[in-house]
Order: structure tokens, then C-alpha cells, then sequence
């Protein structure tokens, strides 16, 4: 069976595989939650709004700006226990509003570093119940004056017990859990201006780490170190008695992408409904270079791993 696209754009699928548009009009859409429904809650950080699209049928029947006047609005998470509870990270809070009242306004549950470089932030329920959100930096390659930058939290779903989960982390734009064991694994985008190749970008997983360092907190490097462990010299200009980028100081990636792709959302395929080869992959989409001479990205990939989340390959 060959691939069938009915969108109207270039777009190139493997054989078996179908493409259709669901909705149109959405300009800056940027992150997608489904409520218990079946409708979607569009996130559009330039728009300042969150845009409700109603299915019928899995058929679009409406679509409105059911929030608006909102600062860069970009995660979205429903409350896995009172899925009528919306969670929403503007670019300097987080908030949560019962979407099944009309009369309801969002209620803000804890405040988030705004402005300068990667104000969208990403939230999400873990497996534990707690939220999560990813602070990115403020800057390609600096360090911080905010500690809560370059980071990822936890936190109970009042904004209470706020705790750190990662850091060193530039930006990592997305996250998810492997349905198999639980890990928590995130996409990061590398540092510019050190070339077409270097850093890479990196797939990580956000373990707790065992070692004696950082209170068991894994450190990924930034912005000393990137990839496997490599020293940012270019940043980096101290002198040390050891390398500063080794285990179990720092924690090295888990796969390393071509530098300047840009990985974004991740979502790890499900065994129902799914071809054998594909079980426990996951899927990572490369928003695309602006910074390299030769453009890279663009795709959706498949990071091949099996049933025991060990790597062998993407495509």
C-alpha cells in the first residue's frame, strides 16, 4: 500500500502511511491537548490565545478563541484526575480554569521567569501526578542569573512542593513518558555559533540520577558541556583539575541528532493499532535549521528503540 497525502503540500510518507488536514486557520498553533471529548485545545503563543476545535465524528464542527488576551500561551495539560481542569503556562505563569464553565477565569497556581530568550514553556502530568515544566534559558550560552533557568520542575498540581527535576538543559522544548518503564525523556536544542555541526542537538532522559552529585538531580551540561559529555571551551575558559564534563558530575545525553535541527514535540507509538517494527518508538519532529549553510531538519524522524528503550538507530 503506497502513502496517500491529501493536504495539497510536498509532503513525503512512508508506504503505508496516510496524511489528511483536520483543521485550517490556525496561525502560530503551537501545542495540542484533548479533553475528554475528543475536542482539541490549540495553544497560539503569537495570538495570544488557546483555540477550542469541537470534533464530530472526527470531523471539525467548530472552532473558536475560547482564551484570549494571554501572555505567549504554549503548554497545555489536563488534570488526569478532574480532566475538566485545564492547565495553561504563559510566558510568566501557569494557570488552570474549569473549561466546563463559561463563567470560569483562569486561575493562576505559581509565577515563571518571562522575557528574553525561550519564554514558551512546556507543562505536563508525569506518572507520579505531579506537573511539569521546562524553564528554558535566557540566552544561547550564558550563565544564568535566574537559578530557575535552563531547568526542569515539579510540582504538585496547586504550584505547591515546587522541586527540580533536571538541569543544564538549554531548551528542552518537549517532553514525555515512556509508556514501558516510566522515564521521562525530552528533546534539547544545542547552543548556536559554533558552526554547521557542532553541538549536536540531543534526545535525554530525565532520570533521577544515582550518583553523589547534585543531590541526585542530573546535570546535562549546559552551558559547560553538551552531547557526551563534550567541554564547551569555546564558552568555557576556566581552568580545572579534571575534566568538568564527565559522569557522575554531568550527565551525558542519551542520543545525539544532527546539530541545528531544532527537535520539538516527541511521542513515543503505541503497540495498538501499530506495525510490530514500530512498538516502543518514538517519533521526534525537527522543526529545521535558520542557522546552518546547508538547511537540515524539517521531517518527522523515528528513533528506533526496543522493548527496553535501548538505541538502535533513526530514520
Amino acid at each position: 500500500v503506497g502513502a496517500v497525502n491529501t493536504t495539497n503540500m510536498p509532503l513525503k510518507l512512508p508506504s503505508g502511511f496516510s496524511i489528511s488536514i483536520l483543521a485550517k486557520d490556525l496561525p502560530g498553533a503551537r501545542v495540542m491537548a484533548r479533553d475528554q471529548f475528543g475536542n482539541f485545545w490549540v495553544s497560539r503563543p503569537s495570538a495570544g490565545a488557546v483555540t477550542l476545535v469541537t470534533l464530530e465524528q472526527g470531523i471539525v464542527k467548530s472552532q473558536s478563541d475560547v482564551l484570549k488576551n494571554l501572555h505567549s500561551p504554549h503548554g497545555l495539560a489536563f488534570d488526569p484526575t478532574s480532566s475538566g481542569f485545564l492547565y495553561i503556562a504563559e510566558e510568566d505563569k501557569i494557570s488552570r480554569i474549569a473549561t466546563y464553565s463559561d463563567q470560569a477565569k483562569p486561575e493562576k497556581i505559581i509565577d515563571l521567569p518571562g522575557g528574553s530568550n525561550h519564554n514558551l514553556h512546556t507543562i505536563g502530568f508525569g506518572p507520579d501526578d505531579r506537573l511539569y515544566v521546562k524553564i528554558g534559558s535566557s540566552c544561547n550560552v550564558c550563565i544564568e542569573s535566574d537559578e530557575r533557568r535552563g531547568k526542569i520542575y515539579s510540582m504538585k498540581r496547586d504550584g505547591s512542593d515546587f522541586k527540580e527535576v533536571a538541569r543544564g538543559l538549554r531548551n528542552a522544548p518537549f517532553f514525555t513518558w515512556s509508556y514501558v518503564d516510566g522515564r521521562m525523556w525530552a528533546t534539547e536544542m544545542g547552543r548556536d555559533l559554533l558552526g554547521d555541526d557542532i553541538p549536536p542537538d540531543e534526545i535525554n532522559i530525565i532520570s533521577p540520577s544515582t550518583s553523589s552529585g547534585q543531590n541526585s538531580v542530573p546535570n546535562f551540561g549546559w552551558p559547560n558541556c553538551y552531547g557526551k559529555n563534550i567541554h564547551d571551551t569555546n564558552f568555557d575558559h576556566n581552568t580545572y583539575i579534571r575534566n568538568p564534563c564527565m559522569e557522575p558530575f554531568e550527565t551525558p545525553s542519551a542520543i545525539d541528532i544532527p546539530a541545528h535541527s531544532a527537535p520539538l514535540g516527541l511521542a513515543f507509538v503505541p503497540e495498538e493499532g501499530w506495525p510490530e517494527k514500530y512498538w516502543y518508538n518514538l517519533f521526534v519532529a525537527y522543526h529545521g535549521s535558520w542557522n546552518r549553510s546547508t538547511p537540515t531538519g524539517y521531517k518527522v524522524v523515528r528513533v528506533k528503540l526496543d522493548s527496553k528503550g535501548n538505541f538502535s538507530g533513526i530514520e
